[in-house]
C-alpha cells in the first residue's frame, strides 16, 4: 500500500513540476508583449512554483524511505522541510516583486498589447486553478504536506492573478497606469501572507501536532468499542507526522488477566485503529488495575 501511494504521489509532483513550467511560459509570455510589472509579478511567483514543485519531489522521494538505525521512526517529516522552503520562496518573491512595483510606481509604465496579454494570463490561470484544486484534494486524502502546501501556494496565484487581470482591466479602460505598480505591490502583499501562513503550519508539523478535536473523538471511540476486557485507557497521546500518525496510550486490566489475554485486547485494538487511519502507528502500555492513578476513556 504504502509503495503504491508513493508512486502515485511522485506521479502527481511530477505533473505538478510539468504544470508549472507551462503556467510560467504563459505568464512570462504574457509580461513580454505587454511590459506590466503586475504580470511581472504574476510570472515571478510562477518561477517559485517550479523551483517549490522540485523541492517537494525531493521531499517526497525522502519522506518514504523506510525506517533505519538512524530514523527508527521514519523520513515522513521531510515533506514539512518542503513546506518551510517553498514557505521562505514565497516570502522571497514577495519582496522582490515589491521592489519591482515601487520602481514602476516611481516611473509608470505604459504596457503595449494589453489585451493579448490578459488572454494569455488568464489561459495560464485557468490551468493553474484546477491543479491546486486537485493538489488540495488529492493531498489531504494522502496526508501529503508537501503537496497541500503546493495546492494551497497555487490557489494563492490563482487569486492573485484574478485580482492583476481586474485591476489591469481597469487601468487599460481608463489609462490608469499607476494601477499596475499598485496592483503588484497587492498581489506582493497576498503572497507574504500566504507565505508566512505555509511556515507556520509546517513549524506545527515539526513541533509534533496533535490529531485534530474530531479525529481525537474518533480514536477515543474506536478505543472503547474495541478494549473489551479492559478496565480502562489513560494518557491518550497523538502526533502527526505528514502522513504517518502515532497513538499512544495506557490501557489498565485487571491483576488477574494473562500477559496473553492483554497482548489480545491490544491487537484489536490496533488493527481497529490502522484500520481506521492508514499508517497509524500504534503504542500501547499495559498496567494492572493497582497501579492505575487517573481515570481515561471509559471501555464499552
Amino acid at each position: 500500500m504504502a509503495g503504491a501511494n508513493k508512486k502515485y504521489v511522485n506521479r502527481v509532483a511530477q505533473a505538478t513540476i510539468a504544470v508549472a513550467l507551462l503556467v510560467l511560459g504563459l505568464k512570462y509570455l504574457a509580461y513580454a508583449i505587454t511590459g506590466s510589472v503586475a504580470l511581472f509579478s504574476d510570472a515571478l511567483e510562477s518561477v517559485v512554483n517550479v523551483v517549490a514543485s522540485l523541492v517537494a519531489l525531493w521531499a517526497i522521494n525522502v519522506s518514504y524511505r523506510p525506517a533505519d538505525s538512524d530514523h527508527p521512526f521514519g523520513h515522513h517529516k521531510a515533506e514539512y522541510f518542503s513546506a518551510v522552503v517553498e514557505g521562505v520562496l514565497i516570502t522571497l518573491a514577495a519582496l522582490l516583486i515589491l521592489r519591482e512595483a515601487w520602481d514602476a510606481y516611481l516611473s509608470p509604465r505604459v504596457m503595449d498589447m494589453p489585451l493579448e496579454g490578459m488572454a494569455i494570463n488568464a489561459v495560464a490561470t485557468a490551468i493553474n486553478a484546477a491543479w491546486a484544486t486537485f493538489l488540495l484534494r488529492k493531498g489531504r486524502e494522502r496526508r501529503s504536506p508537501a503537496l497541500v502546501a503546493d495546492g494551497r501556494h497555487i490557489m494563492t496565484d490563482v487569486v492573485t492573478s484574478v485580482g492583476v487581470l481586474a485591476g489591469l482591466g481597469v487601468a487599460t479602460a481608463t489609462g490608469w497606469h499607476i494601477l499596475d505598480p499598485l496592483m503588484a505591490a497587492l498581489v506582493a502583499l497576498n503572497i507574504l501572507r500566504e507565505g508566512v501562513r505555509v511556515i507556520t503550519d509546517s513549524l506545527s508539523g515539526l513541533m509534533d501536532q496533535a490529531m485534530d478535536a474530531e479525529e481525537m473523538d474518533q480514536v477515543r471511540d474506536i478505543i472503547s468499542q474495541n478494549a473489551g476486557g479492559a478496565l480502562e485507557v489513560h494518557d491518550l497521546k497523538t502526533r502527526l507526522a505528514a502522513r504517518a500518525m502515532f497513538i499512544e496510550f495506557h490501557m489498565v486490566v485487571s491483576e488477574s488477566m494473562t500477559v496473553g489475554e492483554a497482548h489480545i485486547i491490544c491487537d484489536r485494538i490496533e488493527e481497529a485503529l490502522i484500520k481506521a487511519f492508514e499508517g497509524a502507528q500504534v503504542l500501547i502500555h499495559v498496567e494492572p488495575e493497582t497501579e492505575a492513578k487517573q481515570t481515561g476513556v471509559p471501555v464499552v
